[in-house]
C-alpha cells in the first residue's frame, strides 16, 4: 500500500451513451491534504468522485483509494457527503449522525456521544434533540456532514458541500474541514465556488468538458496569469497614455495594465521624468477566479458547460 497518496486515478473514463462525461482524468491526492476538484456545472466532477469511491465503475483507466485497487474495500475508512442530500426527517439530529456512523461500522453508543460533541463544536448544540424536519436546510446539511465524519474517517469526500449554505454555515463548514485535516484526515471536495478553494486547498485539479485542464497549487494556478499594476498619477492627463503600456486601461483617474516583462522600474522613471508623478501604485496577483476562467476558457469549455 502506498502511504504517500490517499487517492490516485490514471486515465479514468466514463461514458453515458455517446458522451464521454469523464475523458481520461488523472489525479493524485496526497495523504493529509485538502484537495479541491474545481469545474463548471456539468464538468464531470460528481462522476469523477463517484468513480474514485467505487460507486460507479470507470469504462477505462484505474484508480486506488487509500491504497486499495477496489475502493469499496476501504469504505469504512471513508466519509462521503453526496451532492444529493438526504436524512430521515423524523429522526433527531443526534440519532441521524449516529445512524450514519453505524453504517460505517461505528457502534451506536459511541456515535451518539460523538454526535453531541460534534454538534456543540459546530454551533448546533441547541439542536441535538431536534427532529431533522424542524431544522433549516443549512443546519440539516451540516448534520449530514457531521454524520460523514463521526466515525473519524481517513478520507473525507465532499461533493459541492458549500451549495445552499448561508455565509455563517459556510464558515462553520470551512472550520470543520480544517479541523478534520488537523486530525490527520485527507479531504477531497468538489466545488465551482473559487473563494472556498482559494482559502482551503493545498492542491487542486480543474476539470472542464470531462478533461483535467490543470493540477497544482493555488499559487501555481494564479501564476498562469501575469501580475497587474494599478497606477494613479499625481497629474491626470490623457496624454499619459503615450507613456503607459499599450494594454493600459483607464479606471477613473487611475490606470490598470499588466506588469511589463522587464519590471516596473524603468516605466516609473519615464513617468516621473515626464512630470506625471506617482500618487498611488500597487502590483496585484490575479485571484483563483481569474485563473480558473482563463484555464477553462482556453479550451472553449465555459460556453459549452454553460449551455449544457
Amino acid at each position: 500500500m502506498n502511504d504517500e497518496w490517499a487517492v490516485t486515478a490514471s486515465g479514468i473514463v466514463k461514458r453515458f451513451g455517446d458522451r464521454r462525461v469523464v475523458d481520461g482524468v488523472d489525479m493524485m491526492v496526497p495523504r493529509g491534504s485538502v484537495y479541491g476538484v474545481l469545474g463548471p456545472n456539468g464538468a464531470g466532477k460528481t462522476t469523477t468522485l463517484r468513480m474514485l469511491l467505487g460507486i460507479i465503475e470507470p469504462d477505462a483507466g484505474s484508480r486506488t483509494l487509500l491504497g486499495y485497487d477496489n475502493p469499496r474495500d476501504a469504505s469504512d475508512r471513508v466519509g462521503y457527503l453526496p451532492e444529493e442530500r438526504g436524512l430521515y426527517p423524523a429522526m433527531k439530529a443526534r440519532e441521524a449522525i449516529a445512524f450514519l456512523g453505524a453504517l460505517r461500522g461505528l457502534d451506536w453508543k459511541t456515535g451518539r456521544e460523538r454526535a453531541v460533541v460534534l454538534m456543540e463544536a459546530a454551533g448546533l448544540g441547541h439542536a441535538v434533540d431536534e427532529k431533522i424536519r424542524k431544522l433549516s436546510k443549512g443546519m440539516a446539511q451540516l448534520v449530514q456532514l457531521l454524520g460523514s465524519v463521526v466515525h473519524q474517517p481517513d478520507l473525507l469526500v465532499l461533493d459541492e458541500p458549500f451549495s445552499g449554505l448561508d455565509p455563517v454555515n459556510q464558515e462553520r463548514l470551512e472550520a470543520l474541514i480544517l479541523a478534520e485535516r488537523d486530525r490527520g484526515a485527507t479531504i477531497l471536495f468538489s466545488t465551482h465556488i473559487m473563494s472556498h478553494a482559494e482559502r482551503l486547498c493545498d492542491r487542486l485539479a480543474i476539470i472542464a468538458g470531462g478533461k483535467r485542464r490543470f493540477e497544482g497549487t493555488v499559487a501555481d494556478a494564479r501564476g498562469i496569469l501575469p501580475q497587474r499594476v494599478h497606477y494613479t498619477p499625481h497629474r491626470p492627463d490623457p496624454a499619459i497614455r503615450g507613456v503607459l503600456p499599450a494594454d493600459a486601461a483607464a479606471d477613473g483617474d487611475s490606470w490598470r495594465f499588466e506588469l511589463p516583462n522587464e519590471g516596473i522600474e524603468s516605466l516609473l522613471v519615464r513617468l516621473i521624468d515626464a512630470g506625471y508623478g506617482i500618487s498611488g501604485l500597487s502590483i496585484e496577483r490575479p485571484g483563483l477566479h481569474e485563473a480558473f476562467v482563463r484555464i477553462v476558457g482556453q479550451h472553449g469549455d465555459v460556453a459549452k458547460e454553460d449551455a449544457a
